[in-house]
């Protein structure tokens, strides 16, 4: 073996020389240059390096944050035809978009963030079959969560009206919800699809085919809302078929495409052992992003509660639908992060895993800083796109600049989550989110909204708040991450894997 400076000089060289390609560098020879003791402060050499790592993420995240921004778009749309049909459809598919189908939503997209836990790393360390028994057992556990949670869809109308709507919103939100049951099902293939291929750095695929579902689901939603007039269950039922269109592409891609070859080796009984395991990962990682989803899900739905409840509910659902299409971009980022977290654990460089975290954390913060002054700036339009309802559209300018904030605070903490997701720290993020969400927040956010005369914005106070003490939370964790130990325990936790040809891939999560 040659000595650091050899190691060393070829790389100092190639990050000096303007002319060399950024593409060139490797993840091992950056963490060998990271890992000095003695690092060059020049900063052409760190812009560099902050230029090979944003081209990684950019290439990850760019098709990310198309998936994730037309994915929901898919809801968004479907909301917007509601809102034109009258309040009351758009109140109810809003009650039942955010208090039922958000309640499935963090369910599924929790239990998925386990299958980029697993596959992120196992692709990392390349144990690639062990991907597809991965994807395949996760697709078995969330298929058993829809059928639990079609009870609660088939009985929205009464578990809405026991926790406090009226009956004219329950009534609608019922309607909405029985219409979006088969889209329950196509979301716990899709949410376990989508992420076994993001493990593994496939993304383009998958924006091309969210892009043209979305195109075709304005089409389906136009014709079948108000050109055969079929109305609120119309609007529910296109948006079921056009998930379905995203779970059967998918499965072809994962099924034919040469790019899924070595991940994907077809149907497994593997599939079937060491569930308990995955599914101890998979209950954590369901109650961290439950209790994060949840908790904006709840404060929109006590809005329902307050004086006037059809307004109330409108303009915080509009301006949630505004504050859900930012997250969206800033989701893109997250998976982004916890794809590069993951599968350099995975390859066991952890200089490189939390050189990426301070990358994506400032590109993040920047961008959402630019999301805040859009906001800013077009406050009095956003909610024409919604309502013609001159109450409401004044409701949700007033929350114009409670909103700007959030979309802010958007910028730090779903990238850290993600971060958490890519390093398998699901179980302590759980706890943060209780105890900054439903101790904290929540509380201090029902006294402002009903003992004071702040109302709704008491109510956004109030969420603010928990999201604000959350963010700082990761921020410390992050902080004081020891990444080498987190190398250690990816490394221990897939070589314990291998024996058992990696259908226990999850036991020492």
């Amino acid at each position: 073996m040659g000595s650091a400076e050899e190691y060393q000089q070829p790389l100092l060289l190639r990050l000096d020389d303007q002319q060399s390609r950024i593409a060139d560098l490797s993840s091992t020879s950056i963490e060998e240059f990271l890992g000095q003791r003695q690092r060059p402060v020049e900063l052409r050499w760190w812009s560099r390096l902050v230029a090979w790592e944003s081209r990684l993420l950019w290439t990850l995240s760019g098709s990310s944050i198309t998936v994730s921004i037309f994915n929901y778009m898919l809801s968004f749309v479907t909301l917007m035809f509601c809102g034109h049909l009258n309040a009351l459809e758009l109140a109810g598919a809003s009650i039942a978009s955010v208090g039922i189908q958000g309640l499935a939503y963090g369910i599924m997209l929790g239990m998925a963030s386990a299958v980029q836990t697993v596959c992120g790393q196992a692709y990392g360390a390349k144990h690639l079959p062990a991907m597809g028994i991965i994807c395949q057992r996760a697709i078995i556990l969330h298929l058993g969560a829809a059928v639990l949670l079609t009870f609660v869809y088939w009985w929205s109308g009464p578990i809405l009206i026991a926790i406090g709507q009226s009956e004219e919103i329950a009534e609608q939100g019922q309607i909405f919800a029985r219409g979006i049951i088969p889209q329950l099902y196509a979301f716990a293939i899709n949410c376990p699809q989508q992420r076994f291929l993001q493990a593994q750095n496939i993304v383009n695929p998958l924006a091309y085919i969210s892009v043209a579902v979305f195109v075709l689901h304005i089409l389906f939603t136009w014709v079948v809302v108000f050109v055969v007039d079929y109305g609120l269950l119309g609007a529910a039922l296109t948006l079921s078929f056009s998930w379905w269109l995203l779970v059967v592409i998918y499965g072809l891609y994962i099924r034919l495409s040469p790019s899924c070859k070595e991940t994907w080796t077809g149907l497994s009984w593997k599939a079937f052992k060491g569930m308990w395991p995955y599914f101890k990962l998979t209950v954590a990682s369901a109650i961290m992003l439950c209790l994060e989803i949840w908790y904006n899900q709840g404060l929109t739905l006590i809005s329902g509660l307050l004086p006037n409840p059809t307004v109330s509910l409108d303009s915080i659902s509009i301006s949630m639908n505004y504050w859900n299409f930012s997250l969206q971009f800033m989701l893109g980022l997250s998976a982004a992060a916890s794809v590069r977290v993951s599968n350099e654990l995975g390859a066991g460089n952890p200089r490189v895993a939390k050189f990426s975290v301070f990358v994506v954390t400032g590109t993040s913060t920047l961008i959402s800083i630019i999301f805040s002054a859009i906001i800013l700036i077009f406050r009095a339009g956003l909610s024409k796109l919604f309502t013609s309802d001159p109450e409401v559209v004044k409701a949700v300018s007033d929350l114009t600049p409670l909103l700007a904030l959030s979309v802010f605070l958007n910028g730090i903490q779903p990238i850290l989550s993600g971060v958490a997701i890519g390093s398998g720290w699901q179980a302590v993020v759980a706890y943060v989110n209780l105890t900054c969400y439903y101790i904290i927040g929540l509380p201090i956010g029902c006294v402002l909204g009903f003992k004071t005369s702040m109302g709704v914005a008491g109510i956004w106070w109030g969420m603010l708040l928990g999201v604000f003490l959350q963010t700082i939370a990761l921020i410390v964790l992050t902080a004081r991450t020891n990444w080498d130990a987190e190398v250690v325990n990816a490394a221990d936790r897939l070589k314990r894997s291998a024996d058992a040809d990696h259908s226990d891939l999850v036991v020492y999560v």
